[in-house]
């Protein structure tokens, strides 16, 4: 039978797989509903900067033929997939949402990316972020913002927002993001959806173009904790492109029915009183609590006691990195190019001027000034001291727990504009820039809507270094006391119909 749009929207990870399994309908079938609802969703949300239907189409012939000949199918066999834009993939362009890359090319296929196909995943496209993943909104991106699917008046988060948007409108499956300080489990939280940032060096970022190299962290956003447990089976494990890789045994599907009786959950009374957190995200936050007890849990209380100074060394390391890592863009080997340059230098000043937005030269000028002599004793150097202290406090607080539960955002998806302060939009992570800092895994969980503002609300489940399936373990008991909560947002009406 044919796939409606409808139902292709509904459907999870695994069925899909079992679907195609059963023939109950065809790869190509589900294939032709998702571009069939990119088409009706996608120019209200914009969440798509590359639609890749002839990719996407002999993906699924080559799960289609498996089906016909009964081979067995792969984990992710006719599941639809977006890319964040940072991730190459042959026949697409890489251009991280900049105008300094709106044509290159993509030379090769990220090993993330490539896994995931591998797997058997349907490649949908690429998707919208903030400029080069500077950012906590999509407001940056050069070719325009993408609108949060739960109301199109607000961000969909960042830099991730494209992939939180695509998984929340129901036009991809699962998606793959970046996270540096954040920017898979804010807008994870922002859309309604499950995003999850592994330990560093759980997955390969071979291929995923740099930011902040010793924070970033590839990761999968899906509708529910066993979707993104089955993309990350898929991608995770040690690759000799990247020497920070790891080898990976552990199966995080395998994990999901273990529940949570006799683990230890440690609360943070801080973050429950920090400073501008809005008062129904700490109702969220307690009323996850209280199920976690109900369902056998131990809450400990615990203390990050250097952790209120994450956010500090983070805007050290991260501009110092990002400017080194886009110190590469010099309109010569590649890059946009300004007409008119009358020598080389002139030819480098006008290209990167015009070429990078106001946030990517705010950090680059910033990560210049600190990098400088006379400066870097006094600001980077500290900068990674503070990174010491903070990996240690999460050591020691793992001594007495096997998972930590925090908040994700101070607040619920802000209206476009909204922060045009950049240090109020940078305070909006001040909850997920610790575990970047440190090396920690987390996952922003849906835990229900803001009784104030009726938008989605997350709660933060951070685990050990690789011990993720700490994470999953909780995060998943979690998920199954929250049956009630709605996982695909309202706002993209008129898109039921039809069959592809």
């Amino acid at each position: 039978m044919a796939i409606s749009v409808a139902d292709y929207r509904s459907l999870s990870a695994r069925a899909i797989r079992d679907g195609i399994a059963r023939a109950d309908f065809s790869a190509c079938e589900v294939a032709g509903a998702a571009l069939a609802a990119i088409e009706a969703i996608d120019p209200r949300v914009h969440a798509f900067l590359e639609v890749t239907s002839k990719l996407a189409h002999e993906a699924a012939v080559r799960i289609d033929a498996l089906r016909a000949k009964d081979q067995p199918l792969p984990a992710l066999a006719g599941v639809p997939i977006g890319f964040k834009d940072n991730m190459n993939l042959l026949g697409t362009r890489t251009t991280c949402a900049s105008r300094m890359l709106a044509d290159y090319a993509s030379p090769y296929t990220a090993t993330c990316v490539g896994r995931s196909l591998a797997a058997g995943a349907l490649p949908l496209g690429k998707l919208n972020m903030d400029e080069f993943a500077f950012g906590s909104s999509t407001e940056t991106s050069c070719f325009g913002r993408t609108h949060n699917p739960w109301d199109l008046d607000r961000v969909p988060g960042g830099s991730s927002g494209g992939s939180a948007a695509a998984v929340a409108a129901g036009m991809a499956t699962v998606s793959l993001g970046s996270d540096t300080g954040g920017s898979i489990r804010q807008p994870a939280s922002f859309c309604g959806v499950v995003g999850f940032k592994p330990t560093y060096g759980v997955v390969s970022r071979y291929g995923v173009v740099a930011f902040g190299s010793s924070l970033d962290q590839v990761g999968p956003f899906g509708r529910s904790v066993a979707d993104v447990a089955t993309t990350l089976d898929a991608i995770a494990g040690r690759d000799p492109f990247d020497c920070t890789s790891q080898e990976c045994a552990t199966s995080f599907s395998a994990v999901l029915d273990a529940g949570v009786e006799g683990m230890r959950v440690g609360i943070i009374p801080a973050y429950l009183e920090a400073k501008g957190v809005e008062a129904e995200v700490v109702v969220a936050l307690k009323g996850a609590m209280d199920r976690l007890e109900r369902c056998g849990a131990r809450l400990v209380e615990v203390e990050l006691p250097n952790a209120k100074a994450a956010l500090s060394a983070y805007y050290v390391i991260g501009p110092c990195e990002a400017f080194s890592n886009l110190s590469r863009f010099d309109s010569v080997r590649y890059g946009y190019r300004a007409p008119g340059a009358r020598d080389l230098g002139d030819q480098y000043e006008k290209s990167r001027a015009d070429g990078f937005g106001p946030e990517a030269v705010r950090r680059i000028m910033l990560g210049s000034y600190l990098l400088a002599s006379g400066v870097y004793d006094t600001y980077y150097y500290p900068a990674q001291q503070v990174r010491t202290l903070i990996t240690q406090d999460y050591h020691r607080a793992f001594e007495q727990v096997d998972a930590l539960l925090a908040p994700v955002s101070p607040r619920t998806a802000f209206k476009f504009g909204e922060l045009a302060d950049p240090t109020a939009m940078y305070l909006s992570d001040i909850f997920t820039i610790p575990i970047n800092i440190a090396g920690n895994g987390g996952m922003s969980l849906p835990v229900g809507r803001g009784e104030a503002s009726g938008l989605p609300v997350g709660v933060q489940v951070i685990g050990p270094q690789f011990r993720d399936e700490n994470i999953f373990r909780v995060a998943a008991a979690l998920e199954r006391c929250y049956p009630e909560i709605e996982r695909l947002a309202p706002a993209v009406e008129g898109v039921e119909g039809g069959e592809a």
